[in-house]
């Protein structure tokens, strides 16, 4: 009999990989919005990479939670989905006020 079960070990790896990239690469987009805002100081510009900057944060923060700080898995998945929708809504603000 396996001591521990690989397939929700390697779920678990392939998760952080996943959640890593995703930080990555939402850094990227919300360091050139950011950038974008800086060059041509349009507010849009700027609430479009504080957007992108809350999506990012959301869509890492429940594992981190639940890992680092021994948060309870629906607790971290609600205050996840909550930074979504928030980005979300600026990202609209943004597209709206344009």
């Amino acid at each position: 009999m396996i001591p521990y079960d690989t397939n929700a070990t390697e779920v678990a790896l392939a998760l952080a990989v996943v959640k890593t990239l995703v930080l990555v690469v939402g850094s990227v987009i919300t360091y050139f919005a950011f950038k974008a805002y800086r060059r041509t100081r349009q507010r849009a510009l700027g609430y479009l990479a504080g957007g992108f900057g809350l999506v990012t944060l959301g869509l890492v923060l429940a594992g981190m939670l639940y890992e680092l700080l021994g948060v309870q898995l629906a607790m971290g998945i609600l205050l996840e989905s909550l930074l979504v929708l928030a980005g979300f809504l600026v990202i609209a603000y943004s597209l709206y006020v344009q």
